[in-house]
């Protein structure tokens, strides 16, 4: 996986690439899905919900070109594949699921991994979690129409945010947003993607599911 599809498509970082292999995806997969844990695609993991492709968690992560003392937030835990991806090479990881049933699963899955730096909460990830802010880097792991504020607000200065922006609600561009001094930001365009809707507060209403 690593070489075909990571490292092929340019993916050079060490630290994500030695974190990808320290973590088992067949353990994050449904169990009659686990032949295609390798595959560069996505799987559903239940509750309308995916696992994304390997590549498009690598190019994510590796834009938020992390440290080992970064705090970082995570929007959409789903399987908490790229938590334990994330976990491997920060300090904290806070990542939230706004359905409780994946959160449940996912915490157990990490814990299971020995993961004891990545915290699973269930809520509404557009609001952020602003009781462990300023984060170093903030990860969106489905589209929303805008950059939620305050998940900006809660980014350290000279943080990185990494989300799928859209005004449609099945197709996004990804983006990484840095934030400099005071509000202002810098906005660098990635890759077209495909990412279920942001639901939430300052994202999609509920009802956008569709």
């Amino acid at each position: 996986m690593i070489r075909r599809h990571i490292k092929a498509r340019g993916i050079r970082d060490p630290l994500v690439l030695a974190a990808l292999r320290a973590v088992p995806r067949e353990m994050f997969v449904p169990e009659h899905l686990a032949d295609q844990a390798y595959d560069d695609v996505a799987l559903p993991i239940g509750a309308r919900q995916t696992i994304s492709q390997p590549y498009i968690v690598a190019l994510m992560i590796a834009a938020l070109r992390l440290a080992p003392t970064d705090r970082v937030l995570e929007i959409g835990t789903g399987s908490g594949y790229a938590a334990a991806v994330l976990g491997q090479i920060a300090r904290e990881v806070y990542t939230i699921e706004r359905l409780a049933p994946l959160a449940a699963r996912a915490e157990a899955t990490l814990r299971g991994q020995g993961l004891a730096n990545v915290h699973v909460l269930v809520g509404d990830g557009t609001l952020g979690l602003p009781e462990h802010a300023p984060y170093d880097a903030i990860v969106v792991a489905a589209g929303g129409p805008r950059v939620p504020p305050a998940l900006l607000d809660q980014l350290r200065g000279g943080g990185r945010l990494v989300i799928p922006i859209g005004d449609e609600k099945t197709s996004q561009r990804l983006v990484c947003v840095t934030r400099a001094a005071g509000q202002r930001t810098t906005t660098a365009q990635l890759c077209d993607v495909r990412f279920i809707p942001l639901i939430g507060a300052q994202g999609w209403e509920s009802g956008d599911e569709e």
